[in-house]
């Protein structure tokens, strides 16, 4: 792997990091959260006519056919620049369709997704969020040409202006791990559907989503009823990996915020970066940092190049999950009793980053995956 980007990504990064400073500042982020809008339909908008909707997925759906990475570093920089718009669950589930859905569906979705015009969400987790899928136990019974959902999907991120959310459910009566599980395509104004919004720490969309006998045509089903468990496993390790790409773009950003007060901030007569302890504080948040992103874009290489990458995407996510946090925890000390106060704009970053390391997994159940796949737990 080629730890240096490309002219191309290089070019990507440095667009994306002028045109989001630009279009997302500081007080657009605090307009949105204070007024519970949930995103920014404006900055969503330019985000499509800029074509950042459609990267990596093919050309004729109006997309650009690029490598993965491409896309990881453009969630870096929606990271860094805690955009509020729901580009990681309608690129989660997009991506999605696009791998293993029908060749009718993609031509009715993806092309509103890159243009913009349609929002989507997905959904996995249930009570115990675990990321196993032997914890998908959504009720999901074949009648006729319909699948009838009953359940609840918990933590569904962007559900409430999605106009479609692909669900993972059981579709096979006493099927256990990846047997019997089905994706399948949900109308969010379907008959039987209720949401209700889950308080979060970084201010955006996630609700708990019931389902009452929710009807839904088997033709929205991706692949074959009760054969939906790799292309689960494949939406979430996709979820993962982006999340990561996220939550290091957002630490980047803060402790380059740290280490600019560092250098200004006196006491005694002098920067407080003069000072030992706060340069090993400084010196940790690097090493952590860095050592997320390093782990992040190999997986993101290898997902680009087709080969395996659930190890990577699994340590990736364990790292980010315990080494972002404890350096925006050292940035937190840094800043003192200012880092806590909300009109300071650091709190922004870290509420961010740490909701977004206790998404998608903990880092005990990564570990566990990794395990696994070095063959030290059984499968």
């Amino acid at each position: 792997m080629d730890t240096l980007l490309n002219e191309d990504e290089a070019l990507l990064r440095d667009q994306a990091r002028a045109f989001l400073t630009k279009e997302s500042p500081t007080a657009l982020v605090r307009e949105v959260e204070s007024e519970n809008k949930d995103y920014d339909p404006s900055l969503w908008k330019k985000t499509a006519e800029l074509g950042w909707l459609g990267i990596t997925l093919p050309e004729e759906y109006g997309g650009t056919p690029v490598p993965f990475s491409h896309l990881g570093l453009l969630f870096e920089e929606m990271g860094r620049g805690i955009a509020p718009i729901p580009i990681h669950p309608t690129m989660v589930a997009a991506l999605t369709i696009n791998k293993s859905g029908t060749e009718q569906q993609k031509q009715s979705i993806l092309p509103a997704v890159i243009s913009g015009d349609k929002i989507l969400s997905w959904a996995w987790f249930e009570r115990g969020g675990d990321i196993d899928l032997s914890s998908v136990q959504l009720e999901a019974i074949v009648e006729g040409d319909h699948l009838v959902l009953s359940g609840t999907k918990l933590f569904v991120d962007g559900y409430h202006h999605a106009d479609q959310c692909l669900v993972v459910c059981r579709s096979l009566a006493d099927s256990e791990g990846n047997e019997g599980i089905s994706l399948v395509l949900v109308d969010t104004n379907s008959k039987g559907l209720s949401s209700d919004r889950l308080p979060t720490m970084a201010g955006d969309i996630q609700d708990a989503v019931s389902f009452d006998s929710v009807r839904v045509p088997l033709s929205n089903v991706l692949g074959e009823v009760h054969n939906g468990g790799a292309a689960a496993v494949s939406l979430l390790e996709t979820a993962v990996i982006l999340n990561c790409s996220m939550i290091v773009g957002a630490s980047h950003k803060a402790i380059e915020m740290t280490f600019s007060y560092a250098k200004d901030r006196e006491a005694f007569g002098q920067p407080i970066g003069s000072f030992q302890a706060i340069q090993h504080m400084c010196a940790n948040m690097v090493t952590w940092v860095d050592g997320a992103t390093m782990l992040t874009h190999e997986a993101l290489w290898k997902i680009s190049e087709g080969l395996p990458a659930t190890i990577e995407i699994a340590s990736a996510k364990a790292f980010c999950n315990e080494r972002c946090p404890a350096a925006l925890r050292e940035g937190n000390q840094i800043h003192a009793g200012i880092a806590q106060i909300k009109e300071y704009d650091l709190q922004l970053w870290y509420r961010r980053s740490a909701a977004w390391c206790m998404r998608l997994g903990t880092s005990i159940q990564h570990r566990r995956i990794v395990a696994r796949e070095i063959g030290i737990v059984p499968s």
